[in-house]
């Protein structure tokens, strides 16, 4: 796979990674706990390093499942977890309720020491190689959540900083207090709003991006049949880009690029990918798998080659169908 380095902090991974939100099952319907394990490990099997998880997905269930995955295997990983989104105090900004738990968005000092601790012992670890801000809190001064971050990586607890979900100004005054190796932000194929605003910065400052939602919750993944109902917490039953007609519409539109996909012998959610990281807007394109063959499906992208030519008749593709029709979403 192609390879890139996290901003300057020599960390190496290849340009395809893990997402585990789902994994978590909040939102996503419910998990499968030992599928998700096999899939971690298939992941790393297939050459996968960089594994993303977050305290807030499961309240910690998706980082216990990544401890469990990662014995004896923890050297082969790049693990990227996130703090911010907190359960064990309510200061800050209230955010969302998960299984009746109220969640806040709170980066002050205390709160992110108390945070990464959590995290290393769900994790069953002693170092996470990335931290990464989740969501920013606007009732913390960044001097402050930064400051302790850079004690942290001091301290060899975190090896990587990184922010997610941040707006270009804040970005900035992150990097009046030191350097940023890496933002996480959602991109892909119709999710395109971070070319014009982040990325400017992160090439000025050699900031490697991460994109999450390669796949755009599934929607990217392949035609998907109209009448498929979507059960339990799961997000998508809720989310106007899943109703009938905006999955008409992106029938269309794999049906356009059916040959494509045939000459390449890849599936639709490869081609995807393999766009993604073609375009060179993302460092690394994050993917959410809760089974080995999903794993297996998302790392397999690296073998999938697209000319210029290529993308031209993807992106050709996505104006005639897509559109104006899909508007961006806080997820």
């Amino acid at each position: 796979m192609k390879t890139i380095q996290l901003g300057h902090s020599g960390l190496q991974c290849p340009a395809i990674g893990l997402g585990t939100w789902a994994m978590g099952g909040w939102m996503w319907g419910g998990s499968d706990d030992a599928a998700a394990i096999d899939a971690i490990c298939a992941s790393l099997d297939a050459g996968i390093r960089l594994i993303d998880t977050a305290p807030a997905y499961g309240l910690g269930h998706a980082e216990r499942l990544l401890g469990k995955a990662l014995k004896g295997r923890r050297h082969q990983a790049i693990v990227a977890t996130k703090c911010g989104l907190v359960w064990h105090t309510r200061e800050g900004t209230h955010f969302f309720d998960e299984a009746g738990v109220p969640v806040y968005r709170h980066l002050a000092r205390a709160s992110i020491f108390h945070e990464v601790e959590q995290s290393l012992m769900r994790l069953q670890t002693d170092y996470i190689d990335l931290y990464i801000t989740h969501w920013q809190d606007a009732t913390t001064p960044v001097t402050e959540t930064m400051g302790a971050l850079l004690d942290l990586r001091a301290q060899g607890k975190i090896r990587a900083i990184g922010v997610s979900n941040v707006s270009p100004e804040t970005l900035q005054e992150y990097l009046e207090y030191g350097p940023v190796d890496a933002i996480q932000e959602r991109y892909s194929l119709i999710d395109r709003e971070i070319e014009s605003t982040l990325l400017p910065i992160c090439t000025e400052h050699q900031i490697a991006v991460l994109g999450y939602s390669s796949l755009a919750m599934g929607l990217l993944a392949g035609p998907m049949d109209p009448a498929r109902q979507f059960s339990g917490d799961d997000q998508r039953a809720g989310n106007p880009r899943f109703s009938a007609g905006n999955r008409a519409k992106l029938g269309a539109f794999f049906q356009e690029v059916e040959p494509l996909r045939e000459r390449l012998g890849c599936t639709f959610a490869q081609l995807m990918i393999a766009w993604t990281v073609a375009r060179g807007a993302v460092s690394v394109a994050l993917c959410g798998a809760r089974t080995p063959q999903q794993a297996l499906q998302n790392a397999g992208a690296a073998t999938v080659a697209l000319t210029d030519a290529d993308q031209a008749l993807v992106d050709g593709a996505a104006q005639r169908h897509l559109g104006q029709l899909f508007t961006p979403c806080s997820l």
